[in-house]
């Protein structure tokens, strides 16, 4: 029974955090938090394990992803490796200071994160071509369904960006994706599928960096994290290809409606 429920949490987790760029943690945190509190065989949670687990799980999501986008050039590779470079040691101090947070903390924490995120995608954004970095950023082009893209990535805000993303990756458990896909869409003015395909090269770095510092502080239960890589690795590849098929209002959307429940679920669950 748990292994099924692992391969199907595994799968639904990456597939949806695949296709919305986010690394499948802000499904898989969650669902286990809410396991860990109705169901017996889950009884074994905790914050710290469910990070650990969660980490170790988004570097097949982010693998298997990560290939089919490569496949299909919808990785900006030049950005990815400049927000690695904050975005690594951040997940590294992010995961330490994971071990002084309790579940109700944690789940307020994680929560209101999802929400505050959400709401950047309601902000009116400005018209023209370019954004608000422009200046003083690298200049970077992308061709979609045969059409080419300008935008811009600003160096010294990119890598302030890129390390708070790593904090919260090894402090919740998210992956970066959900911080990362809205500012290089509202900032930057990156096209949705770029942003999302960029998130899942730099949530693969990043999550085996983090889940080292996890591996190391004992946080990783092997016995159980092993069942949810399968159906993970099968999940990832099976949102690079959706997400694919959608246009960039669907993806941004998706991403709407993904970070409000999430949030509204883990805020109620930590003041429950």
């Amino acid at each position: 029974m748990f292994i099924a429920i692992a391969l199907v949490i595994g799968f639904l987790a990456s597939f949806v955090g695949s296709v919305a760029g986010l690394g499948g943690g802000s499904i898989l945190v969650p669902a286990l938090l809410f396991l860990g509190d109705h169901h017996h065989m889950f009884d074994w949670v905790t914050p710290q394990k469910i990070v650990g687990i969660s980490l170790v799980v988004m570097i097949f999501t982010g693998l298997s992803s990560t290939l089919s986008y490569l496949k299909h050039k919808r990785v900006d590779l030049k950005a990815g490796l400049l927000l690695l470079i904050g975005s690594i040691p951040g997940g590294i101090f992010g995961s330490w200071l994971n071990q002084f947070f309790r579940t109700d903390s944690f789940a307020l924490i994680f929560g209101s994160v999802m929400i505050v995120i959400s709401l950047l995608f309601f902000l009116p954004r400005s018209r023209g071509k370019g954004n608000r970095f422009s200046i003083n950023g690298i200049k970077r082009t992308a061709v979609l369904n045969d059409q080419t893209i300008s935008y811009t990535f600003p160096l010294g805000i990119g890598f302030v960006l890129s390390f708070s993303v790593g904090v919260l990756s090894g402090l919740l458990g998210i992956g970066g994706g959900s911080l990362t896909v809205p500012v290089l869409i509202l900032l930057f003015r990156f096209p949705p599928h770029i942003a999302t395909a960029t998130s899942m090269f730099m949530i693969f770095f990043a999550s085996i960096t983090s889940s080292a510092t996890h591996i190391y502080l004992g946080h990783v239960e092997w016995s159980r994290a092993l069942y949810f890589i399968p159906g993970a690795y099968a999940g990832g590849m099976c949102g690079a290809f959706v997400n694919r098929k959608l246009n960039g209002q669907a993806v941004e959307w998706f991403l709407r409606i993904l970070l409000i429940l999430v949030g509204i679920r883990l805020i109620w669950q930590g003041i429950g």
